[in-house]
């Protein structure tokens, strides 16, 4: 299994598994690598030093809380909170809506007009439904949900 350290044309930071480099060039050709927090197809593979794993265990020092640093220098690696905190987010979203998909508008419109009970709901509504639905006074937010979140994350 090859680990490497990938990252999108905004700048996300992430990490794929693949089963060769060969698997990865493959995927990246076909558009099937895509950054899991905005969905982005146009991804670079980073400079990463491998890490070897020979058994020995490595006990936490007082500086543990300090950020990482990259190895032979004093310049901290990038903070990932911002991912972390965009991926609760997102979780969160999907694990407490209804998927009403296409629907989206007119269910919204239900809700607002009582034609329907108020709840959360997640679809999918062109630029021009939404506008239509925010110069109704329905507040609707969107929010892309890149193509990994639709299942579970590991």
């Amino acid at each position: 299994m090859k680990v490497l350290d990938l990252q999108c044309a905004h700048r996300h930071s992430f990490e794929g598994w693949f089963g060769s480099e060969d698997d990865f060039q493959s995927q990246l050709g076909r558009g099937l690598v895509e950054c899991p927090l905005c969905g982005d197809t146009h991804i670079t593979k980073m400079l990463s030093a491998p890490r070897l794993n020979l058994g020995a265990t490595q006990t936490p020092t007082a500086n543990s809380a300090e950020p990482a640093k990259a190895a032979g220098t004093d310049v901290a690696l990038p903070a990932s909170e911002p991912q972390v905190a965009w991926m609760k987010l997102l979780r969160h979203v999907l694990d407490n809506t209804e998927d009403v998909g296409s629907q989206f508008a007119e269910e919204a419109r239900k809700m607002h007009y009582g034609e329907s009970e108020a709840r959360n709901i997640l679809g999918q509504a062109s630029p021009e439904e939404t506008e239509a639905l925010l110069d109704e006074g329905i507040d609707v937010l969107p929010l892309p949900i890149p193509a990994g979140f639709k299942g579970r994350l590991q």
